[in-house]
């Protein structure tokens, strides 16, 4: 284990011991929620005395019936045209012959209809409770023989053929409903913070999370996680962190090892070429040239090395002048670059590293087709860079393999043009360093164009 691991390790033990495991404090604060929410409720019995039921008897229904109206006011008539279905519950058919009775007309000019939460047996839940030893006083509420409460409906036929229809004034959601209403919009009021809260403590973990990575994508020499917080955040934390430390001494090592190669050639490269110059002419001159170019090629993959494992530094800085510096640099060596106009376009980066980008997309299009189109321009949060020329493209096949180190196409792109098959390498390792991309295709009406996507 190196040091950097020992110390990652140690850092989340000595925080897991001094804080409680997350899935404790989730526990907790849930165990805690539901305490709250039934304190409240046992506080609405205490504080909200039970409603008391206003009950109608069948005798002053068909009171209210002959008079047209309550006096009391808490029934109300009201004049249908339709006739009303009779229901199958006996308590009703046997309420509304005690009503047409009273009205002395026929059993069929009479329905009720009432519903189930008014059936007697629930009557007794709607009464307050007596203290201990107080008995009910007797007949202090009439027989629910010919009691009507709750919602309902006593559809009379008149002489005219509409019908009458009684029904309580007041809806089914009354005062002691309200207030129900209103505790329950209370403790919702109450709970949604403390689960707003726990959602919030839950989700940020994995957000942080989802953040580095994507920070690690874009720059795998970020600063590494805070190893803080719960044990399972600190051991991610630093599992994490070991992560990326292990992949840069990965990455470093095997780049390290391409540099060694690389250099330790130069010296063999070196002897030939002295034991070149006794050979006979033409064997010399093409030997030389085989060596001129493996040393341009060792001398680029130096150059590759180098670029790729420096330390960057991300700073703000405008697209668009870094490539009207680079369209510059090539129009005062004579060559025809034209940088589409545009707004200026901020991003965060390492200006040499894209400065190398663009100065490589030009260099190819003048290189290989005499002249460059340069576009920037932003597509929501994405930066896009284009380069494209009017020369003689390239083959599907060449296409697939164009960002891969050392190759160059055959035909057009070949030794004689110059190059060492590293430029779109470097492109695209600086484009994904950026954390984002590098693509290139033929154009329509002949030609290249290539496209690097950023992140703003």
């Amino acid at each position: 284990m190196t040091r950097f691991e020992a110390r990652q390790v140690s850092i989340a033990k000595r925080d897991g011991q001094r804080s409680w495991p997350l899935f404790l404090r989730i526990f907790a604060l849930m165990l805690a929620t539901v305490l709250l929410v039934q304190v409240l409720n046992f506080a609405v019995v205490l504080l909200m005395p039970p409603p008391t039921p206003v009950i109608f008897t069948a005798n002053r229904v068909a009171t209210v019936a002959k008079l047209g109206k309550d006096p009391t006011g808490l029934l109300k008539i009201e004049i249908s045209a339709g006739r009303p279905q009779p229901t199958d519950s006996p308590r009703d058919a046997h309420l509304a012959e005690m009503i047409a009775s009273d009205l002395e007309l026929p059993r069929e000019k009479v329905t009720v209809e009432t519903e189930r939460s008014a059936m007697p047996m629930f009557a007794g839940a709607l009464r307050p409770p007596l203290p201990i030893g107080m008995g009910r006083p007797p007949h202090r509420l009439p027989s629910f023989d010919n009691a009507l409460f709750g919602p309902f409906v006593v559809s009379i036929e008149a002489a005219s053929g509409k019908w009458h229809v009684i029904r309580p004034a007041h809806g089914t959601l009354g005062p002691w409903r309200m207030r129900i209403v209103l505790w329950f919009l209370v403790a919702m009021a109450v709970a949604a913070p403390i689960a707003w809260a726990l959602a919030r403590r839950v989700a940020k973990p994995i957000a942080l999370f989802a953040a580095a990575a994507e920070r690690l994508g874009r720059d795998p020499r970020t600063d590494p996680l805070p190893v803080s917080g719960p044990p399972e955040i600190a051991e991610a934390a630093g599992a994490f962190n070991l992560m990326q430390e292990r992949l840069n001494r990965y990455v470093e090592d095997r780049t390290t090892l391409i540099a060694a190669v690389a250099h330790d050639l130069r010296t063999p490269l070196m002897r030939l070429s002295l034991r070149l110059e006794k050979a006979p002419d033409d064997i010399r001159a093409a030997s030389e040239g085989d060596i001129q170019e493996m040393s341009q090629r060792i001398g680029s993959a130096m150059a590759f090395v180098r670029d790729m494992t420096r330390h960057v530094r991300r700073q703000k800085l405008d697209l668009r002048s870094l490539a009207e510096s680079v369209s510059d640099d090539f129009a005062d060596d004579g060559a025809t670059v034209v940088l589409q106009p545009g707004e200026p376009l901020t991003l965060e980066g390492d200006a040499p590293s894209l400065k190398a980008l663009l100065a490589n997309l030009v260099g190819n299009a003048v290189n290989y087709a005499g002249h460059a189109d340069v576009v920037v321009r932003r597509e929501g949060s994405v930066a896009i860079v284009e380069v494209s020329d009017t020369g003689p493209g390239m083959a599907p096949s060449d296409l697939a393999r164009a960002f891969e180190p050392f190759f160059r196409a055959e035909q057009s792109r070949n030794r004689d043009t110059g190059g060492s098959g590293l430029g779109l390498a470097s492109v695209r390792a600086v484009a994904r360093g950026h954390g984002g991309d590098a693509t290139i295709e033929n154009r329509p009406g002949g030609g290249l164009i290539a496209q690097v996507t950023l992140p703003v």
